[in-house]
């Protein structure tokens, strides 16, 4: 697939909160009488303790969870561990992988935030933007504050920031740990639970989450054992 719009890479931690302020401004609403996704997206990054990075992009059939299509890209961080500014350490291998895509997929999970974030643009906003596809962030911890949803399957409560609600916790497994759902681009916060929830039917994190998951542990554990 080929990106919507060319990404700035920043090299140092205050320009790059300063382009976050900057692109926040294109995150576009969703719409929610729009058709349903056919195909999705999970996108998903692991490290060594040398810097090297691989990024990892599963696409699914959203109704079967069978998959499509996959890319996979390695590189070496050079960006600085900053809490709020994390997706500028995944961005470089990530954008690789999804270009190494045969398909184009109607949505996409990221393994982060959306507009939960200090400065309203997470991982999820960012990539949206740059590919113009709408977007979920499901993170496993979160930003704000949530009161703990009831313990049954599809739960959900606010996450506020500044008494602003900016995504929900939702338990996709009865009495299980919620995930945390956050709007990235072109996508409304229901339609981004239920989808959730659809891609969730037997573990907390949603299948697209899990499998692009196991495949950068699995190629980075490969690259350390050829070393």
């Amino acid at each position: 697939m080929r990106l919507a719009r060319e990404a700035e890479l920043p090299a140092d931690p205050e320009a790059a909160a300063a382009l976050q302020d900057r692109l926040r401004t294109l995150v576009e609403p969703g719409d929610p009488s729009a058709p349903p996704f056919r195909t999705v997206a999970g996108l998903d990054s692991a490290y060594d303790d040398n810097g090297n990075v691989v990024a990892a992009v599963v696409v699914l059939d959203a109704t079967t969870l069978e998959p499509i299509d996959t890319a996979t890209a390695r590189g070496t961080v050079t960006f600085p561990y900053v809490p709020g500014l994390l997706a500028f350490r995944e961005l470089p291998t990530t954008l690789t992988a999804l270009e190494k895509l045969s398909t184009t997929p109607d949505l996409l999970i990221c393994d982060g935030q959306g507009i939960a974030h200090p400065r309203r643009f997470g991982l999820a906003c960012h990539l949206g933007v740059l590919t113009d596809l709408p977007t979920i962030g499901v993170a496993k911890t979160v930003w704000g504050t949530y009161t703990d949803p009831a313990p049954t399957r599809g739960s959900t409560s606010n996450i506020t920031i500044d008494n602003e609600v900016v995504g929900r916790a939702l338990r996709t497994q009865p009495s299980i740990k919620p995930v945390f759902v956050s709007t990235g681009h072109r996508i409304d916060l229901d339609t981004a639970c239920t989808q959730v929830l659809a891609l969730s039917p037997h573990y907390r994190q949603p299948e697209t989450t899990r499998r692009a998951d196991h495949l950068c542990r699995t190629l980075l554990r490969q690259d350390v054992s050829d070393a």
